[in-house]
C-alpha cells in the first residue's frame, strides 16, 4: 500500500484493519464453517418429513440425527419448566413485571441448558458424533435440491 493511501485512511480505520487481521489469524479455523454460513445457493425449505426421509435413507447417520431430535425435547421441556418456575417465583416475591420477564428469560436459558445436559446423559450423546450427522444431513439436503 502506498504512503498516500495509508495517510488518507483515518486513525480508526488503520487500527480496525489491524485488529481484523490480528483476530482473523487467531480465528482462522472459522473458515472451515464458511460453506455452512455462506452457502453458494440457499438451502431449500425443509420440515420434519424431509428429516424423516433422511433418517430412513442413511443407516449410519440417520439414527444419530433421530436421537439428536429426540434430545431437543428435553431441552425444550427444561426451558419451559425453568422459565415458568423462575418467573413465578420472581412475580410471587417482587411483583415486578420487568423482574419477572428477566427471570423468565434467564430461567429459560438455564433450564434449557440443564434439559440438554440430562438428554446428553440419557441418550448418551457424548458417545455419538452428532455434528457429523448434522453435516451429512446438510450435504444431503444440498444434493437433493
Amino acid at each position: 500500500m502506498s504512503e498516500e493511501q495509508q495517510e488518507s485512511k483515518s486513525f480508526f480505520r488503520q487500527h480496525w484493519e489491524g485488529y481484523k487481521e490480528f483476530w482473523g489469524e487467531r480465528f482462522s479455523f472459522l473458515d472451515n464453517y464458511s460453506r455452512f454460513l455462506y452457502p453458494e445457493k440457499p438451502l431449500p425449505h425443509w420440515d420434519s418429513s424431509v428429516v424423516e426421509e433422511f433418517i430412513a435413507s442413511d443407516p449410519i447417520h440417520g439414527p444419530t440425527l433421530k436421537t439428536c431430535r429426540e434430545a431437543t425435547k428435553f431441552g425444550v421441556a427444561g426451558a419451559v419448566v425453568g422459565a415458568v418456575s423462575t418467573a413465578g417465583y420472581a412475580w410471587k416475591w417482587s411483583r415486578s413485571p420487568h423482574g419477572a420477564a428477566l427471570s423468565f428469560a434467564f430461567g429459560a436459558a438455564v433450564g434449557g441448558t440443564f434439559g440438554l445436559e440430562i438428554a446428553n446423559h440419557y441418550y448418551q450423546l457424548y458417545r455419538l458424533d452428532t455434528m457429523a450427522s448434522q453435516v451429512k444431513f446438510y450435504e444431503w439436503l444440498q444434493k437433493r435440491a
